[in-house]
């Protein structure tokens, strides 16, 4: 899943995302105040928009040139308000502590013998910030083997919230429906979401 990849997957279609923040952002994130913001795998930008608009100062990563083109061009509203960066968080790390919001939604982050990429993100965290990731609900995935997909290589919120220490404050780990919607030709019905607060 690299570059050419994702700016495929993206150009596929001329849409690829709904334009709507994720649901499970707008429940967690609307009671907290508006900070620094890490959007990881931005894709279009809505959940990076969403965040501007509402105050947030917000570095939303992809590693698709062709995702982030859509993203700027739908920001027009937030200019100023939204980094948008091009990377690859599973081999960069992003700066520790330097995020009042880590948002990790429908990220395919491959689990590693050191967990790297996790503890990266997880250490982007500023204390006192929140972490929240969420998948969709491995009840509701299923291997695809013509694309080397395999739901069990990747991160899930009650693997990562096994691996925080006492630094840290689990609020919420749970599956729960869908506030959307699934995306067309899936079955996504549930969500898994892990929001954690880092405290020191």
């Amino acid at each position: 899943m690299d570059t050419q990849f994702w700016d495929d997957v993206y150009r596929s279609r001329d849409q690829l995302f709904s334009g709507a923040p994720n649901g499970v952002l707008v429940t967690e994130v609307t009671d907290l105040p508006p900070g620094q913001a890490l959007d990881v795998g931005c894709g279009e930008g809505a959940d990076a928009i969403w965040l501007a608009r509402r105050g947030w100062q917000v570095t939303a990563v992809d590693i698709s040139r062709a995702a982030l083109e859509r993203a700027v061009a739908a920001a027009t509203e937030v200019e100023g308000r939204v980094a948008w960066t091009r990377a690859d968080l599973t081999g960069t790390p992003p700066p520790a502590a330097a995020f009042d919001l880590v948002s990790v939604h429908y990220f395919p982050l491959a689990h590693q013998p050191d967990h790297t990429a996790l503890r990266g993100l997880l250490d982007a965290v500023a204390p006192g910030g929140t972490l929240l990731f969420a998948t969709h609900a491995l009840a509701d995935l299923s291997p695809d083997p013509e694309q080397g997909f395999d739901p069990g290589d990747y991160y899930q919120p009650d693997e990562i919230a096994g691996l925080l220490d006492d630094d840290w404050t689990v609020l919420i780990n749970e599956t729960r429906p869908r506030t959307a919607p699934a995306p067309a030709g899936t079955h996504h019905t549930q969500d898994t979401v892990l929001r954690a607060r880092r405290l020191r």
